[in-house]
């Protein structure tokens, strides 16, 4: 949807047809999504109020639990306005429509209206230059109306951290999260890291978690002391989870594996100020627009260097043929809420430059967090939940008195304690049926977990032979699932040196999937060189893997980069594998 760029912009924008003219207007109200005008909401009837509870429910579920009320502004996105009396009456209004649902409200920006703005039959307003009050003038506020889901503690948005090594990754999450700026010596990353060699050397090697949560009224949950991840899940109406992923090239593999595996809705790209767009920088920007993944680039160590130049490196980067992104430079509130109404296009690319010792920026950056948009609609996460289930196994864990543990992100389904699964495949392609005992969610334990969120699953047997890359599944489908070695998908080469021919090993990733696989078969003449595409035959190298068909697949090898999707499986026989 084309967003409101213009609606809290600076005095110097001008129309395209009158130089003379200010913004004015806004695009036409949308039909869909959870954005809705309202010119006025002063003393309406009983049943005019039922219908704008009716019409506020259903934004909020195009929303995902969060819908934006522009008041003042007509149907066909004319900025009218609204004297302070009629203001205040609509506000109050809308709270009681927000109220009667168990919503809340939150001012998000409001914008005083000139004469250029409001009058549009050409009559003078210019009563507050002439010497009138503040209230003679007409004005438009943007309102961010809230509900949790009745199933959900919060509102739940995955955050994929990305950028080279030595780029502040951990440090601003340990800013974000823990509330204290950094001493300059990377203090505040110490409680990010996992192992004692991420201590001890400082670079991340493995995939974190961590939560920054937001009250009904846009506050930080986490500063207060001695929080506990279970009190952040509790007292927050939104989650903000953060999956740190690994810089260093050495750990490509891992952070792809982050990337696909854990389908986050958006992607933070950070940017060190003083050493700019270097080559991880580069290959992580790809990944995100080859997975489609949404993000925004934070620009850090801005006390150190000026951030003029990565900035500027960063928009050539951001315009050139394969990225084609809009660079938006936030430098204040108004340019927060429009990076955060933009942030779904696939074209605006919102830039935030911090320090992480001084604090510059970060106030930005957290509440362009705030009103950072779920990645799934309310309609498609209802028909996840309603097909059988399928959790995609991420990470294993033996702890000590509890057993088994998995984890990683379930993609359809509702799993609740005591809930009978299958799982596989194994390396005769099977499944064996398990049960599960009990749920953690951000560390902290529940009961549900639902499609497209993230948990911890401990199961009630040992499995032998577990491992990441296996899927849990429903008992209750039709087909009895098994794992496959062979597959078939139509690829594209975003980069090779020569051309690829049969035989080919690669690293493949297909969601949870990491293996190598070996081209056995390219539909094509003289293989497929770059910027080509072609129906190739895969075969995994070690044990059978459960994919289906139309899922997507990202190989590499070295400079080698590669995406598909998939088009057809054959299941794994094991009388037949030799």
């Amino acid at each position: 949807m084309d967003s409101f760029l213009g609606l809290f912009g600076g005095d110097d924008w001008v129309d395209n047809e009158d130089h003379t003219k200010g913004f004015s207007q806004l695009p036409p109200e949308p039909q869909l999504g959870n954005v809705e005008y309202k010119l006025k909401l002063v003393n309406p009837s009983k049943q005019r109020f039922e219908h704008l509870v009716t019409q506020l429910k259903w934004r909020l579920r195009e929303g995902q639990g969060e819908a934006i009320y522009e008041i003042g502004v007509e149907d066909n996105g004319v900025l009218a306005g609204l004297s302070s009396s009629e203001m205040t009456a609509s506000l109050q209004t809308l709270r009681q429509m927000a109220l009667s649902l168990g919503a809340t409200t939150t001012i998000l920006r409001e914008r005083w209206l000139d004469d250029t703005d409001a009058d549009t039959d050409g009559s003078s307003s210019n009563d507050s230059l002439n010497g009138n009050t503040v209230s003679d003038q007409r004005k438009v506020v943007e309102v961010l109306v809230r509900k949790v889901p009745d199933d959900q503690h919060n509102i739940e948005v995955r955050v994929a951290v990305m950028g080279s090594a030595d780029a502040g990754k951990s440090t601003l999450l340990g800013v974000l999260t823990q509330g204290q700026l950094d001493n300059g010596r990377g203090r505040s990353r110490l409680n990010m890291f996992r192992h004692v060699h991420e201590v001890r050397s400082g670079r991340t090697s493995s995939i974190s978690h961590e939560i920054l949560g937001f009250d009904a009224h846009g506050q930080v949950v986490n500063y207060s002391e001695m929080t506990t991840a279970e009190e952040i899940c509790e007292n927050s109406t939104k989650l903000i989870t953060f999956i740190d992923l690994a810089g260093r090239r050495k750990y490509l593999r891992t952070t792809v594996q982050g990337l696909t595996g854990y389908s986050p809705h958006h992607a933070m790209l950070v940017v060190s100020g003083s050493a700019g767009i270097v080559g991880m920088t580069r290959e992580h920007l790809a990944l995100a627009v080859a997975l489609d993944v949404p993000f925004f680039v934070v620009i850090t160590k801005t006390d150190l260097v000026s951030p003029d130049d990565a900035i500027s490196s960063l928009g050539c980067v951001l315009k050139s043929a394969g990225c084609r992104k809009v660079p938006l430079i936030v430098q204040n509130e108004d340019d927060v809420m429009t990076a955060g109404s933009n942030q779904m296009a696939d074209n605006i690319v919102p830039i935030f430059c911090v320090s992480n010792v001084t604090g510059n920026g970060l106030q930005l950056l957290t509440r362009f967090l705030h009103v950072l948009p779920p990645g799934v609609s309310v309609k498609e996460k209802d028909r996840l939940e309603q097909e059988p289930c399928e959790f995609q196994i991420d990470e294993t864990f033996r702890v000590p008195e509890v057993g088994t543990v998995i984890g990683g992100l379930l993609t359809k389904g509702v799993i609740t304690e005591g809930t009978k699964l299958q799982i596989g495949p194994f390396n005769d392609g099977s499944f064996n049926p398990i049960v599960v005992h009990s749920i953690h969610r951000n560390k902290a334990p529940c009961r549900v977990v639902r499609a497209s969120q993230s948990a911890s699953l401990s199961l009630t047997l040992d499995v032998p032979g577990l491992r990441t890359g296996m899927v849990l599944l429903s008992t209750e489908n039709d087909e009895k699932p098994s794992g496959c070695l062979f597959f078939q998908a139509t690829v594209f080469v975003l980069f090779h040196s020569t051309a690829i021919k049969p035989g080919f090993q690669t690293t493949v990733h297909i969601g949870n999937i990491r293996q190598t696989a070996v081209m056995e078969g390219i539909m094509a003449n003289n293989g497929i060189h770059t910027n080509e595409n072609a129906s190739v035959v895969f075969r995994f190298t070690r044990h059978p893997e459960y994919v289906k068909v139309g899922m997507r697949l990202l190989f590499r090898e070295g400079c080698t980069k590669g995406i598909g999707k998939i088009t057809q499986i054959f299941p794994y026989l094991a009388s037949t594998a030799g």
